[in-house]
């Protein structure tokens, strides 16, 4: 197994909001709303800016599972939480991917009106897989905890 962790990204909205929005994946479907924000389609490089529109609008959520396009790979990715600890973290498991994996969110209290979020995946990779993905998830771990940070929890 490997593990990759976030860094820690603070977040200025408590830490039973951003829960309450994270251990029900449906709330996450903010994130199609949002691509089309001129602001956050700065952030991205102009010329990924359709293709990653594609993959965004072709993601599906439930309240416990969440699937998207597995880019080069082909196919999709689907997780599932499989463990909630209230207001504290959400727990993933792949139940679609080419590499088995876990996901875990953790959040916890700064103040009354922030928290902080760190993401951690722990993958099943040999060595060979390991050499190819290690920098794409590294890297990946990062992005995904921004993208958490950015979503409007209000």
């Amino acid at each position: 197994m490997a593990k990759y962790e976030s860094q820690i990204k603070q977040v200025p909205f408590t830490q039973s909001t951003v829960y309450a929005k994270i251990s029900d994946l449906t709330n996450l479907a903010v994130i199609k709303e949002r691509f089309d924000d001129p602001s956050v389609q700065a952030k991205i490089p102009a010329d990924k800016v359709e293709e990653i529109r594609k993959a965004v609008n072709q993601m599906e959520f439930t309240t416990d599972t969440v699937s998207a396009p597995a880019g080069p790979i082909g196919g999709n990715i689907s997780v599932q939480i499989v463990d909630r600890e209230p207001e504290k973290c959400v727990k993933f498991a792949s139940t679609q991917s080419p590499v088995s994996f876990k996901l875990w969110v953790q959040v916890l209290p700064i103040s009354d009106t922030s928290c902080k979020m760190k993401v951690t995946i722990d993958a099943d990779l040999n060595f060979f897989m390991k050499q190819v993905l290690d920098k794409p998830l590294s890297q990946g771990v990062n992005k995904f905890a921004d993208i958490l940070a950015m979503i409007p929890y209000e």
